[in-house]
């Protein structure tokens, strides 16, 4: 079989995945975990997110990775509407998120490793229940605080285990901490590649001596919370770019990927944020003013997320 990338409405050649946000959302809900105070929620509001998506596509967007887990909002169909209304490639993740977001049917703490694999690679496989629409990654994946649970470990070697079986990429979601260097540890002791395993959120810990660890042992760095205010992320932005101009000099070009991790009804345009374009309006040519070239940039997003999405 040839290489394809796997988007809801099915496989494409690689060569159709242009501009791509690689960790985004389209809907989204962490309010409903009793005794957590992450009350963020994107609207389910198919028309309101059509319209911010089109104007991703109308500024040159070619593809959207959506990585919202089973249990916080996934919904294979309503993505699969959404690329019909937009004609974006829209990708779907596999897997669950972290520890407190678990949903009580997905049985983490009681199935095997391999039951929970076999869930994902099933879905991976044939595609989600009656919908079928097939993932085209796993993720996000995550650790809820910066040491990996008991529950979270499962997890993690599940999808190493899914990935070593489909070739599928890994996402996953590292803060404000080393942690994404022990999720790679563990997902490649477990089988996963590291050429297939992007370590998410590094723009929450600027640190050059962390990223550079991910980056020698192969793997990828996503900076995706460009564009966000609701911590030091806009204040930090300078030495982000400082940080990311760093490891362009030291020939990391082809590891690196930018996106902006909208999840919050605050980001869209439709409430004063930035939308899905941050990167092209804002982000990009402050990078192109940091001395960073178009090939560079090419390669951070388009040829960068179309390796990591293509299915060998």
């Amino acid at each position: 079989m040839a290489s394809r990338v796997m988007t809801v409405a099915g496989p494409v050649p690689p060569e159709r995945i242009g501009f791509t946000l690689p960790h985004e959302h389209t809907g989204i809900a962490l309010w409903h975990v009793r005794d957590r105070w992450d009350y963020w929620e994107l609207t389910p509001d198919d028309e309101l997110i059509a319209d911010e998506l089109r104007d991703f596509r109308r500024r040159g967007g070619s593809c959207l990775v959506d990585l919202t887990p089973i249990g916080v909002g996934r919904d294979p169909d309503r993505l699969r509407r959404l690329a019909l209304a937009t004609r974006l490639n829209i990708v779907m993740g596999t897997g669950w998120y972290r520890e407190p977001y678990y949903p009580a049917e997905a049985r983490i703490d009681r199935l095997s490793v391999a039951d929970l694999a076999d869930e994902m690679i099933a879905e991976l496989r044939d595609g989600v229940g009656e919908t079928g629409v097939r993932p085209g990654i796993i993720g996000e994946i995550g650790t809820d605080k910066p040491w990996i649970s008991a529950q979270e470990e499962r997890v993690f070697r599940a999808a190493a285990a899914a990935s070593a079986e489909t070739g599928m990429a890994v996402s996953t979601h590292a803060v404000m901490s080393r942690v994404g260097l022990d999720q790679l540890r563990l997902l490649t002791s477990a089988g996963a590649e590291a050429g297939r395993v992007v370590i998410g959120h590094a723009d929450s810990y600027l640190s050059l001596d962390y990223y550079l660890e991910i980056l020698d042992a192969g793997a990828n760095l996503s900076f995706d919370f460009l564009g966000q205010r609701f911590g030091t992320e806009e204040a930090q932005e300078p030495r982000i770019i400082e940080h990311i101009v760093e490891l362009l000099e030291r020939g990391y070009a082809d590891q690196l990927l930018l996106s902006q991790d909208v999840c919050h009804n605050a980001q869209l345009k439709a409430h004063g944020g930035f939308g899905y374009v941050y990167l092209q309006q804002h982000f990009l040519p402050k990078l192109r003013t940091a001395a960073v070239g178009e090939g560079e940039i090419e390669r951070m997003t388009i040829l960068n997320p179309r390796r990591i999405l293509t299915i060998p």
